[in-house]
């Protein structure tokens, strides 16, 4: 984990957000390749989901919304953490940090622990409990104080006459307020699906591990809408589970470093018929990074929305099944996943749908304008003809260029030799088998296009 985290600052992945002032925890800043490696899960996400597909349509809702919908939702009242204060360093902590689930019970919301329970805390010395607020305490113990993750925001020009909004805590809702709208201004039909990429924000009480649990996130949704019974809502389920999971392997993620976990009765979210996530064997342990989650009716039942069928009188409100990724937790995974060295270099072998540079183009030496010239000849029409950023390099020696572009996974390195100058031929190298071979300039873009898909 160190080693990733220290590659992606170093490389241009990712930077602690406004890092001069110190930064701020929970908020990450992607710099040149992680963008383009944001950007490429998100394109293919929604090439998988929104142009592969008859039956989803996509939205982009907006980021604040009246806030009776997370009201409606559930949200300001169900949306929250548990968290606990240690007495000898106020540090505060989510309970799941603290390995003491077993005292929680999910359904009433109440946990008492004894205060003379034995336990470390994260910083390092025994922990000691301590209340929040007085409604904390409890006979011989604590119970937790309840935290509510959304993230509040303020509207109005007067600071008197402001109006509490919210940051949505998740992209799901933006598709449900606009479900009738989608209906009646496009020709779907149950059953179809609304796709949606967007940022969400939670107020999280400890985040960590990089960019694994963050305050501002980036999600990539999909609410498929279905007839309200349990054999459609099991048939449905099941098959986003695989089409889910068969979408990560067939982007590079190794099978064994992937697994489902099914949610037990005890916690599940509050909209949750039944849930099961797609978790990654990550240095921290196994992590859900992706949930298809059956949510019932609860969402259109509760902002009242119904579906007329063409069936004359057919009227029912329709059962939702949920495929809900992080484009951040998957950013990292793939990266983890991709992450390998041996004794002469280090090489992330991303997908080349994933690679945030496609193909990086060299002159053998950076002193004969002739080798120079044909070389950015060659990167110029390559940015024309590749979807895709192309690099052009022509620093140190081809060794270190080599290596340089292994790291960030660039999957092809074109060099201009002199013997290119003769018969306009190129070595084209591969990042994971360093295999070199000539092509001719004329056909580099038909190779790249057939050896990048």
């Amino acid at each position: 984990m160190e080693k990733i985290v220290a590659l992606c600052k170093r490389r241009g992945f990712i930077y602690p957000g406004s890092e001069i002032y110190g930064g701020i925890g929970g908020f990450w800043d992607y710099g040149p390749l992680g963008a383009e490696l944001k950007r490429n899960i998100k394109n293919e996400w929604w090439k998988s989901m929104v142009y592969g597909r008859d039956d989803v349509v996509g939205v982009d809702a907006a980021i604040i919304m009246n806030p009776e919908v997370w009201k409606v939702s559930g949200h300001i009242a169900a949306f929250a953490d548990f968290l606990i204060q240690c007495k000898v360093c106020k540090g505060r902590f989510r309970i799941d940090a603290l390995n003491i689930e077993k005292f929680y019970n999910f359904e009433k919301e109440l946990l008492e622990i004894p205060k003379d329970y034995d336990i470390d805390c994260p910083k390092g010395h025994k922990f000691e409990f301590d209340m929040i607020s007085e409604d904390d305490a409890v006979k011989g113990g604590v119970r937790p104080h309840k935290f509510n993750l959304l993230m509040p925001a303020y509207l109005g020009v007067l600071e008197d006459r402001q109006v509490k909004v919210y940051l949505r805590g998740e992209i799901t809702q933006g598709a449900f307020v606009n479900f009738q709208n989608i209906v009646n201004s496009s020709r779907v039909k149950i059953p179809f699906g609304i796709a949606q990429i967007g940022k969400a924000f939670r107020n999280e009480i400890t985040p960590g591990n990089f960019t694994y649990r963050s305050r501002e996130f980036e999600q990539m949704e999909l609410e498929f809408f279905i007839k309200p019974n349990d054999k459609e809502g099991n048939k449905w389920f099941d098959y986003w589970k695989e089409q889910r999971m068969q979408w990560y392997l067939s982007l590079g993620m190794k099978k064994e470093n992937l697994r489902f976990r099914k949610h037990e009765d005890n916690e599940r979210a509050h909209y949750a018929k039944s849930a099961e996530d797609i978790e990654y064997n990550a240095p921290f342990g196994w992590s859900e990074f992706e949930g298809i989650h059956h949510r019932g009716d609860w969402d259109l039942s509760r902002h009242k929305l119904t579906y007329k069928g063409e069936e004359a009188g057919e009227e029912f409100t329709p059962w939702v099944i949920e495929t809900s990724g992080g484009v951040d937790r998957s950013a990292l995974f793939f990266l983890l996943n991709s992450y390998y060295e041996d004794d002469k270099r280090v090489v992330l072998r991303l997908h080349p749908k994933l690679a945030p540079i496609k193909v990086a183009v060299f002159p053998l030496l950076a002193n004969k304008l002739p080798l120079v010239k044909m070389a950015k000849d060659i990167y110029h029409n390559l940015k024309v003809q590749i979807n895709g950023m192309i690099a052009f390099d022509d620093r140190g020696n081809i060794g270190k260029r080599y290596y340089s572009q292994d790291e960030i996974g660039t999957p092809f390195c074109v060099t201009v030799d002199f013997q290119s100058l003769e018969d306009k031929t190129v070595t084209v190298r591969d990042r994971d088998t360093m295999k070199q071979e000539r092509v001719k300039i004329e056909k580099l873009a038909g190779y790249f296009k057939d050896n990048l898909s």
